[in-house]
């Protein structure tokens, strides 16, 4: 064997050393996977779009150019889209068909998707929880009922291939839903069997979904603290809290304030995820407005543990009068204001 120099042996072996270590050094640690934290939403709810195109109602980039409106405002910042379903609407608008039809659109812009059962044949709000004209007997059939419609419609939007990343059940249910039977003040039981009904209904079809239940008045933290330590007492099953935010232009920085002691209180008081899901202010206010969104979208974003999930405005795309409607962002020529600049 040849002899190698003592100098250029020992060379050697400090290398192989450092290369591959000896049988002293302890190995690499793994890597360490950090968790992610999600993309925060920016939505907007546009179940009007279609039967505003069918009216012949179009949409402008600020420069003119006639525009899609979900392009549009996927243009001006947005990532998300939140569509209410209604169960068998007079003139079909809101119904299953036409919500896929908008879904299958949304997603293939890329832009998530929320669905929102008002569990009524029309709107369903804090003062209005009527249950469908179909939908009769005791709360036993109406569970039933609901599943069933909660379960068809997911499925229906699974196979067009859309896969929502959030589900309401239930629209504003600030005192429940499905009256007589399912009002919260009279009956939270009743309530919070409905809640979790179509809570099991979504996580069968869409398991990755997160189920929202939704209130009004997102300022105010005893109404909150209330439905929700009903629904806790009562073994609903949810994982977001959702609220609505609708000031006026004068005392919006107050109404914020206490919209995020709540959502943080809420956060805190049962370990859940919280989302704006509804905003909104006049349309000829663009700077009250404006300032209103980039502040509600900033401590949304500070909320404790980074469990504030998204803001989404409702209707932005209304212009002209629409359905009465003056709170979206859209001037009376249909071109976006610039309130929508705090979504970029």
């Amino acid at each position: 064997m040849k002899q190698f120099p003592v100098l250029l042996l020992t060379i050697l072996l400090s290398l192989g050393c450092e290369k591959g270590g000896s049988a002293d050094t302890p190995p690499a640690a793994p890597p360490v996977t950090l968790p992610t934290t999600p993309v925060f939403a920016k939505g907007a709810d546009v179940g009007w779009s279609t039967e505003m195109e069918a009216a012949n109602k179009k949409f402008y980039t600020a420069a003119g150019v006639e525009t899609e409106g979900m392009t549009l405002l996927k243009s001006l910042g947005m990532n998300a889209i939140r569509l209410r379903v209604w169960v068998n609407p007079a003139g079909g608008w809101n119904g299953s068909p036409d919500v896929v039809a908008k879904a299958v659109r949304a997603k293939a812009l890329g832009l998530r998707v929320m669905i929102d059962f008002h569990y009524s044949d029309t709107w369903a709000d804090p003062g209005h929880q009527s249950k469908p004209a179909a939908w009769t007997g005791n709360l036993a059939a109406l569970k039933s009922a609901l599943a069933t419609h909660t379960t068809d419609v997911l499925n229906a939007l699974k196979t067009a291939g859309v896969t929502p990343e959030w589900v309401q059940v239930g629209n504003e249910t600030n005192d429940g839903m499905l009256w007589p039977d399912g009002k919260a003040s009279t009956n939270m039981s009743a309530f919070a069997q409905l809640v979790t009904a179509g809570y099991d209904a979504v996580k069968a079809v869409v398991p990755t979904a997160k189920v929202i239940v939704h209130v009004s008045n997102g300022w105010d933290n005893s109404l909150f603290r209330w439905l929700f330590d009903g629904l806790q007492a009562n073994g609903a099953k949810w994982d977001v809290i959702g609220l609505s935010l609708y000031p006026t232009t004068s005392n919006w920085a107050t109404i914020n304030q206490q919209a995020f002691t709540n959502m943080n209180d809420m956060v805190s008081r049962f370990g859940k995820e919280v989302m704006v899901v509804e905003v909104g202010m006049p349309w000829d206010r663009p700077t009250e407005s404006g300032a209103f969104l980039a502040d509600i979208i900033a401590k949304t974003k500070a909320i404790n543990g980074n469990k504030g999930l998204g803001v989404f405005y409702w209707e932005p795309l209304a212009y002209g009068g629409w359905q009465g409607y003056t709170l979206g962002a859209f001037d009376n020529a249909g071109k976006p204001t610039s309130a929508l600049n705090a979504f970029q």
